[in-house]
């Protein structure tokens, strides 16, 4: 107890000590100065070149951007007794004969040229046997599809043409940066033609699972149902992607979370060309089959390092057998 007593009156008197006459227990150490990197003065901001408005790139490419109408017939579900004997020997084939529905579908598309060609996603017109396309100026046209490429996920569609349809300027997506402003037009959840901006958040997006060839621009601009096929455009108007997709583990109704996928329209025009004077995408293949080299079969191969690809079948009359490729031959 006397040394609790001792403890607490020696505390009370330092705190007393440390507020009255903190110089009788020593000088405060002054710590050490902090550089901290501060902006200029508001007043010498120097001055950007961001548009107030977007207007202009959005009517620029307004009238090339057209919405899609599809629809097909589906059958009804099957009959529960459809397959018990005893209701087919009272009823036959009656619980058979399923009435067939009507199952309607939206998306977006541009416009590629004069001539009537639409370009739009396989996903938005795959299946339908009807198509229609209704204009940026209210006319609404049947379509025929010119050609599909599921492997990319685009197709072409050709609508009546005068000649005088407002076809899009293809831009260079090769030139975007991260952080470039974009505009999605299209029309989500069927509401109409919608024009939302963002910015390219990456580029080369791939390894995702959607399409066979990935190579997608990552944008926030809100992309939601109905959007895919639309445009993806830059602020001079020009078409640089082909909004396909986006990402929400909500589900589609749950909105958008920024997270939007878009084709390459470099990627694009290489297709639409093909489709449009061939019907179908041919591509060039080298003709062999590889797996990684591991340290454990390049150690067998006697091999310094574990680098490279395996060969480990070779096609014949592929290019890479004219070349004199084989099988075990090791690819760095």
């Amino acid at each position: 107890m006397i040394f609790a007593q001792t403890v607490t009156v020696s505390v009370a008197i330092l705190f007393v000590v440390s507020t009255l006459r903190p110089d009788w227990i020593g000088e405060r150490k002054t710590p050490p100065a902090v550089t901290i990197q501060e902006a200029v003065a508001p007043g010498s901001v120097p001055a950007t070149n961001a548009p107030s408005s977007y207007a202009d790139a959005a009517q620029a490419a307004l009238p090339a951007v057209v919405h899609i109408f599809t629809s097909k017939e589906v059958k009804t579900q099957r009959h529960p007794f459809a397959d018990d004997p005893l209701f087919r020997h009272f009823f036959g084939d009656r619980l058979d004969n399923r009435p067939q529905q009507r199952a309607s579908g939206l998306g977006s598309g541009v416009i590629v040229s004069s001539a009537g060609y639409v370009l739009t996603n396989n996903h938005v017109i795959e299946g339908a046997d009807d198509i229609e396309v209704a204009l940026n100026d209210g006319r609404k046209l049947s379509a025929r599809i010119v050609g599909r490429d599921p492997e990319s996920d685009l197709a072409v569609l050709q609508i009546k043409s005068d000649g005088k349809l407002p076809a899009i300027t293809f831009g260079h997506p090769e030139q975007l940066r991260v952080g470039d402003v974009v505009l999605a037009i299209g029309n989500p959840f069927g509401v109409g033609q919608t024009v939302t901006m963002g910015i390219v958040s990456a580029l080369g997006r791939s390894h995702l699972g959607i399409n066979t060839f990935e190579n997608f621009i990552q944008t926030d601009a809100a992309i939601n149902p109905g959007n895919s096929g639309g445009a993806l455009v830059n602020l001079a108007g020009q078409l640089i992607g082909i909004n396909t997709a986006s990402f929400n583990p909500q589900g589609s109704m749950a909105g958008n979370i920024g997270l939007g996928l878009a084709i390459p329209s470099n990627l694009a025009r290489d297709v639409v060309e093909q489709l449009i004077t061939k019907g179908v995408v041919v591509r060039g293949t080298l003709g062999i089959e590889t797996q990684n080299l591991s340290a454990q079969i390049a150690q067998g191969l006697g091999l310094a390092e574990a680098r490279g690809a395996l060969v480990t079948r070779v096609l014949a009359g592929s290019g890479a057998a004219a070349a004199g490729v084989k099988a075990g031959d090791v690819i760095t």
